[in-house]
């Protein structure tokens, strides 16, 4: 698959995700305290299943749940891309909720050190499961309007998926484990 066919629905992506995580931020400008309960649902959810384990099974489970999100992304093309804008939207929003809570309290180079070490593997791979749901959902269209041949295409995106998205994904929570907890100190 062309990096060039790519590029429209990455724009796309990148263009939803980063409204959205401006949405978020304005509004913990706006409700401070709906930043404190989304962290709080994340304390719950997320953060306090995998806090004690070991680096090495905190990595493996941040995988897990990122490849899961990236799946639900790149799956969702299927309801004519719906789904994957829904899905990169709010994860969007609560990216922008939790940075913003985060940067009010610890400051923004806390933030940077929080995020650039894996995010630089992790949101291109979001992005990109998000651009390849919203090319699933144009073959499906496509094919529905009489052109195309949707299946095709689906095995075309899901290959790109498998090279491009879960190696990104891999990395960064290898990083987000071990790298990103040893870099953060420097700066707290």
């Amino acid at each position: 698959m062309s990096e060039v066919r790519l590029l429209p629905a990455i724009l796309a992506s990148l263009a939803i995700f980063g409204l959205c995580v401006g949405i978020g931020v304005v509004a913990v400008w706006q409700s401070p305290s709906l930043g404190e309960q989304v962290l709080e649902m994340l304390d719950e959810e997320l953060f306090g299943e995998i806090l004690d384990d070991s680096p090495a099974m905190i990595s493996l489970k941040l995988f897990l749940n990122n490849l899961e999100a990236c799946i639900f992304l790149f799956l969702g093309g299927a309801s004519a891309g719906l789904l994957t804008v829904a899905i990169l939207s709010v994860n969007g929003v609560i990216i922008g909720v939790v940075m913003e809570l985060v940067r009010q309290e610890q400051g923004l180079l806390f933030v940077a050190a929080s995020l650039i070490p894996h995010g630089i593997f992790e949101i291109p791979a979001f992005i990109t499961a998000s651009a390849l749901g919203l090319m699933l959902g144009q073959a499906l269209l496509l094919e529905l309007r009489g052109g195309g041949d949707a299946a095709r295409r689906a095995s075309e995106l899901g290959s790109a998926f498998l090279r491009i998205v879960i190696p990104l994904l891999a990395i960064a929570a290898v990083v987000e484990a071990f790298i990103t907890p040893a870099i953060i100190p420097l700066v707290a």
